[in-house]
This record gives structure tokens, C-alpha cells and sequence, in this order.
């Protein structure tokens, strides 16, 4: 049995109890879960091989792009990335901070003056961000098992950093659950089951594909710059039944308009630290894309496009401030 069975077996009968039947699911919901990711033996090598680095990104061939231009009809662009300032969302001690350095005159003959600002903050892990393979571990082993602690080096990851992760440009789905329940903003801590997405993706006429860059629409962004305490205190989100199902389709990369792109705090495991976050990042080797501003994307209710997205090219880092965008 291959790497890629020994997970599916594993997953499978670690999710079998709250899988794609609603009676099955509602009990679950009923009754919380004791959650472990899966051993070291059951999630490595990965499909691409014990030496693979690029996880998912592997999926990001010529073809993919050709096939996502070809989705570009009228030239028409939505912008998917928030804006970085002051007043956003912050977590413990992350800051993003501006300070304008004045005009600054030449002295030549035309007057040529010259403005820049200084930024103070992190640009991995703040604002609308893709999060690097070695943001999260399980214990001290990232994607592909790769012990982490002999990656790391003062300025940053030696493999697996956000530079190595290049241009992302395919074909991108929105699963609007909100619109789904009927809601702008779904529920504090909803968490979003396997039958929703299905649901979703059969009211959208919608089916997801290999490769595709999965976004999913829970209104949350409604909060941004607006209820930052109630923004990060909690959100709805992928629950892990949610998330497996998605990822055992082999997206490039999963992303929602709230922070994690899970459910936090888990309803169904609610002894563990963002399961999903191992899950797509060590165990698949899937990219998350988190706060994304999907209110304009939603409002149109075109659920496929050409989606695209390019990381800051910050070496070694844990993730990167992106803005990405969906083209029609």
C-alpha cells in the first residue's frame, strides 16, 4: 500500500464517523471528538515522493494555466485581498505599521521631490496571507515529515520557504455556504460540514476539479476593520470532515475570507489546535489562503474564474501578505 492509500485508509476510518451521511454527521456534532493527525508512517512519503518540497504547487503546470486563461472572457477583474493598514485585525503581538517619509526635494533645477514610507511589521503572517508549508507542524515534523527544527536558521526556513512557492495562476472556485444558508455572514463558530459543500456546489451547478484553487465564502469578512474583537475571537469555518473531503480532491491550494479557513474553536474537536491547518499544511502539502475579501466575488454569483496570486518573494519565510485576484 502507497503513502497516498495508507493516508486515505487512515483518514477514512478516522472520519468514518462523521462522513457524508446527515444522521451520521448530526451526531457527531452532538457528540465532541478526541481529533490526532495521523502518524508519521501514514503521511510520508507523500504522493510526489519523500524528496517533494512543493506539495500541491506540483499540480501548477502549463496546462493548468492555459486552461484557467482560457476561463478570462471579458478582461473583468475582483480583487480578493484586503487592505493592509493600521486598523485591520491583529493577533497577540503582530503589527503592521506605516510611517511616511516625507517629501524629499532634489536639488536639480526641476524640482523633482521624492516620497517613500517606512513599514514596521510582519508581511508573512498579517493581512490577507498564504501560509508556507513550515508555519505549522505536527510535534517537530512539517510536510513530508521534514524535521523542522533542522530547516530553521536565524533568517528564516532553509527549505520550504514562501519564495519557493512561485506564481499560483489555475482554475478557482468559490463554494458560497453563506449564500447557501441564506445568511451574509454565517453563524460565530459554524462549522461547515461535508454535506454543505455538496450542497453549495449542487445550488451553484459547481463541481470542483484537481488542481483547483478552492475558496470558501462564509461572510466573515463583513467583519474586517469592523468588529476586529469579534473577528478574531472566533469564526465559522471548514470543519475537519469538511476540509478532508475538499483536500482528498487535490486542490492547489484552499482559502476563505476568515483567518484560519477553519472552524475556530472546533465544535466537533474541540481538544485540537486547528486540525485543519496540520491537515492541509504537513499532512497534504496544501497552501492556505486566509482573509481574503470575497464580498464582491459573492454579490456576482460566478462561482468559477481564473484565479491568481503570486507570494512576496521572502526568503525562508512562514508565509507571505498576498492580493489575489479572480479573473473573468
Amino acid at each position: 500500500m502507497n503513502a497516498l492509500s495508507r493516508r486515505s485508509a487512515v483518514f477514512g476510518a478516522a472520519c468514518a464517523c462523521f462522513g457524508g451521511h446527515g444522521l451520521v454527521a448530526s451526531a457527531v456534532a452532538q457528540s465532541p471528538q478526541r481529533w490526532s493527525p495521523p502518524a508519521s508512517a501514514d503521511r510520508c512519503p507523500s504522493r510526489w515522493g519523500a524528496a517533494d518540497r512543493r506539495g500541491s504547487m506540483n499540480l501548477m503546470t502549463p496546462e493548468r494555466a492555459k486552461r484557467a486563461a482560457a476561463l478570462i472572457r471579458t478582461g473583468e477583474i475582483v480583487e480578493c485581498g484586503q487592505t493592509l493598514n493600521q486598523q485591520m485585525p491583529f493577533f497577540g503581538t503582530r503589527r503592521f505599521d506605516v510611517h511616511l517619509k516625507q517629501t524629499f526635494m532634489n536639488p536639480e533645477g526641476n524640482r523633482r521631490g521624492s516620497n517613500e514610507e517606512l513599514v514596521v511589521g510582519e508581511i508573512g503572517q498579517v493581512g490577507t496571507q498564504l501560509d508556507a508549508f513550515p508555519h505549522q507542524t505536527i510535534g517537530e515534523e512539517g510536510y513530508n515529515c521534514v524535521q523542522i527544527p533542522r530547516i530553521m536558521s536565524r533568517g528564516g526556513f532553509t527549505e520550504m520557504g514562501v519564495n519557493t512557492v512561485g506564481t499560483i495562476f489555475t482554475r478557482g472556485i468559490l463554494i458560497d455556504v453563506a449564500a447557501l444558508k441564506g445568511v451574509p455572514t454565517l453563524p460565530d463558530t459554524y462549522e461547515i460540514t461535508p454535506e454543505d459543500l455538496q450542497a453549495a456546489l449542487a445550488r451553484q451547478n459547481t463541481r470542483m476539479e484537481e488542481g483547483d484553487a478552492v475558496i470558501i465564502h462564509t461572510g466573515w469578512g463583513l467583519l474586517w476593520g469592523r468588529e476586529n474583537a469579534r473577528f478574531v475571537a472566533s469564526c465559522p469555518g471548514l470543519g475537519v470532515a469538511a476540509a478532508e473531503w475538499i483536500l482528498r480532491q487535490n486542490p492547489m491550494l484552499m482559502g476563505s475570507d476568515n483567518w484560519p479557513v477553519e472552524c475556530s474553536p472546533s465544535k466537533t474537536m474541540p481538544d485540537a489546535s486547528l486540525p485543519v491547518h496540520q491537515l492541509a499544511l504537513a499532512v497534504y502539502g496544501v497552501h492556505l489562503l486566509e482573509n481574503m475579501k470575497l464580498d464582491v466575488l459573492a454579490r456576482r454569483g460566478q462561482h468559477e474564474f481564473a484565479f491568481a496570486v503570486q507570494p512576496l518573494k521572502v526568503q525562508g519565510g512562514s508565509g507571505s501578505t498576498v492580493a489575489p485576484s479572480a479573473l473573468f
